[in-house]
């Protein structure tokens, strides 16, 4: 097939699967096709990978951000989406249904929502270029950055409203969802036991008045109706949260099944138990997918100074009325920021987050920087020494 003929191809291309029947037997391209289970994407019912047929590659979030890099790029069959990232295999979605790809070392880093190109044998040829990244600095002690979700659209930060709601921790995942490019939505769950939603809402309006809520209870069906509206056709949400605010949950009620468990709050201290052990991607009715992740409880960033910068816009914009440039909103003349606090147009937490928050990206960012010098110095010296051994056995 001609570069120019896939790239037709790609246009109408569908996510078909045959029937156990039609599998069994080696039939014809259109035999194979007449043989198709179609399954109607307004139905209502939840479509779970494995029954996916008649599926098109726009439904699976395929853009002409994406098409247009198929223009100029090298020989490929095929394209696929990640679906779910095991520890030695990626699970994928393909015009063809469902395949699995062995992770290779020389294969670059990849995540839940990445385009691969493929080719006829079905092994991997490239990736593309994303159109968002959600990464974070892995948890624990690693000096590494890991990669969480590609190519989204939305982001639902999932907060409970009991003692789990923590201002500053939602000013961290605010941060990262800057710096990837999405747009950020707030669900506040468990809103059947909350008896005062506004000292809530006032908390979040102080971050951003502009900032998307919604409230909802996760087993009321028309009350997480509110969230459908986000999965519609091609677009990809992704959840993140801490272990027990109810993401699991939500996507149960959106998917309409129970495809990922759900575990009870420990009643002393609000907080959940790790429900979603891995990132994997699910289709709605609607063709919309969404994006579960493990519970972080160590979100650490790195590199995010724009993400943070974005996310305190307020703050930086008294920031740059300070008299000097250099000002660390102490005690200096002419603090645009003190005076703001004074004010109460900005509160004193806001600035204490901010600033510890900028430390620690700083200090993330500089630690990966010089890991990733080290192992580009070492590759150097591996090269050197093989180099010099092949020199040393011809001679």
């Amino acid at each position: 097939m001609t570069k120019s003929n896939r790239f037709n191809h790609l246009k109408s291309s569908t996510l078909s699967r045959t029937t156990s029947s039609a599998s069994t037997c080696s039939s014809s391209k259109s035999s194979a096709a007449s043989s198709t289970t179609s399954i109607e994407i307004n139905s209502g019912v939840s479509t779970p990978l494995e029954n996916v047929s008649l599926y098109n590659l726009k439904q699976l979030g395929w853009s002409p951000f994406f098409q247009q890099q198929l223009i100029e790029t090298q020989e490929y069959a095929s394209v696929a989406r990640v679906s779910a990232h095991h520890r030695s295999q990626y699970q994928l979605l393909t015009e063809s249904g469902e395949s699995t790809l062995t992770i290779h070392q020389n294969m670059p880093e990849m995540t839940v929502g990445d385009w691969l190109l493929l080719d006829s044998q079905q092994q991997f040829v490239a990736v593309l270029e994303r159109s968002a990244l959600f990464s974070r600095k892995a948890a624990g002690s690693k000096v590494e950055q890991q990669l969480i979700a590609a190519n989204l659209d939305w982001v639902f930060i999932v907060s409970s409203l009991n003692d789990d709601f923590n201002i500053n921790r939602i000013e961290r995942y605010l941060a990262l969802v800057h710096e990837a490019k999405v747009t950020p939505v707030i669900v506040l769950t468990k809103v059947d036991l909350c008896d005062d939603l506004t000292p809530y809402i006032e908390a979040l309006r102080e971050l951003d008045a502009s900032l998307l809520i919604e409230t909802v209870n996760g087993l009321d069906e028309q009350s997480t109706r509110a969230l459908s509206s986000y999965c519609v056709d091609g677009k990809t949400v992704a959840f993140i949260g801490s272990s027990g605010v109810g993401k699991s949950t939500l996507v149960n009620a959106l998917l309409g099944d129970t495809s990922q468990l759900t575990s009870a709050i420990r009643q002393d201290d609000s907080k959940g138990r790790h429900t979603t052990t891995s990132r994997s991607l699910h289709l709605t009715q609607s063709g919309g997918l969404l994006l579960d992740t493990p519970g972080m409880r160590e979100l650490q960033l790195a590199d995010c100074e724009e993400g943070l910068n974005e996310t305190f816009a307020d703050l930086v914009e008294y920031s740059q009325q300070c008299r000097f440039i250099d000002c660390q909103h102490e005690q200096e003349p002419g603090c645009a920021v003190q005076a703001a606090i004074e004010n109460g147009q900005l509160t004193e937490r806001r600035l204490q987050s901010f600033q510890k928050l900028m430390r620690e990206q700083a200090l993330n960012g500089a630690s990966i920087a010089e890991k990733r010098a080290k192992d580009k110095n070492l590759s150097k010296m591996y090269k050197r020494v093989q180099g010099e051994a092949r020199v040393h056995k011809r001679g």
